[in-house]
Order: C-alpha cells, then structure tokens, then sequence
C-alpha cells in the first residue's frame, strides 16, 4: 500500500456554501489543491482516517496565507463545520520529491540532533507549525525536551541520508 504525505490542515468552514479555509502544508499549495485534483482526509501521522471517501476539489482560491477550497459533497457550512482541525494527504507517488535542499515536515520525526560541536542532543519527537514558523521537539535521554526554530539561525545542515540535524542553538535555547 501507498504510503501519504501531510499536504493542508482545515483551519474552519468558510461562508454558507460548504467551502473550507485550508491551511497549505506544501510549496505547491496552486497545483496541490487545483480544481479536479483529490485529497484523502487523513491523520496528523499520515494515516488514511477510516471510513473516510477520497475528496475532490471543486475549486480553490488564495486565501489570507491559506485557500479557500470548495469539495464535491460539501454544500453546506453544517456539513464544512465537521471538517474543522482534518487533514489532507496525497499519496507518495502523486507528490513531487524534495529538492537537494528540502525535507517534508513529517521526516523530520526521529531524526538525530546533534550541536555543530558534536555533541548529540537527543531526536526529534515533534514538529509544531507555528505562525512564526516550525519548531522541533528534542527529546533528551537524561533532561526535559526542548524546543528548537527549525530555521537558518539555529539548523546548520540537514543529512536526510544519515537522518541528522546539526544545530547551533543560541545561547540559552538548550540548557
């Protein structure tokens, strides 16, 4: 079976005609959620949500950092209301790879952090979007977790082959 990405969560239900403001989780929001295409409801973790039918989008429009997305067997705000919080997932084989430099939100998880100096930190055991921007959760062996941007400030270099992120955290962000 095919394996799915994570590409737009449903902010809320928008107007009276069943549309959805999505929230794109993708550098390809225009040709992810174009007129025609399907996405499949689905859970944080990239799971198919059971019982769930495949949507296909009607049509789509920018929207305040987000879209606003009609879907066919949506007509109405009651039915758009129980969308709230979803998520949207296309299988492996429909999304185009990442480029050299990028990495999909959701391999991130248990990746190795390690300080430019060597020391090893802990793994990744959460990604929170934030409106400032991603955040990994470090889980440390024998300490709290901590918070890191996965920015360009703090992360210095990403090795998907070898699953590690090198960071320089700023003073303070990790004791």
């Amino acid at each position: 079976m095919s394996s799915f990405y994570l590409v737009g969560r449903v902010r809320r239900a928008h107007g009276i005609r069943g549309e959805l403001v999505v929230e794109a989780l993708t550098d390809a929001p225009d040709a992810i959620f174009a007129p025609g295409r399907r996405v499949f409801a689905g859970t944080r973790d990239g799971d198919i949500a059971p019982g769930q039918p495949e949507m296909r989008i009607l049509r789509s429009s920018p929207f305040k950092g987000g879209w606003i997305v009609a879907f066919e067997g949506l007509g109405d705000r009651s039915a758009a209301e129980t969308w709230r919080d979803r998520t949207f997932l296309l299988p492996e084989d429909e999304v185009e790879p990442p480029g050299e430099d990028e990495v999909f939100i959701h391999d991130l998880v248990g990746m190795r952090v390690v300080r430019v100096s060597g020391e090893e930190l802990g793994a990744v055991s959460e990604v929170f979007e934030l409106p400032q921007g991603l955040v990994i959760e470090v889980q440390r062996e024998h300490a709290k977790p901590v918070l890191l941007p996965f920015n360009d400030q703090t992360v210095t270099a990403v090795d998907t082959e070898l699953r590690v992120i090198h960071v320089d955290p700023l003073e303070g962000l990790v004791e």
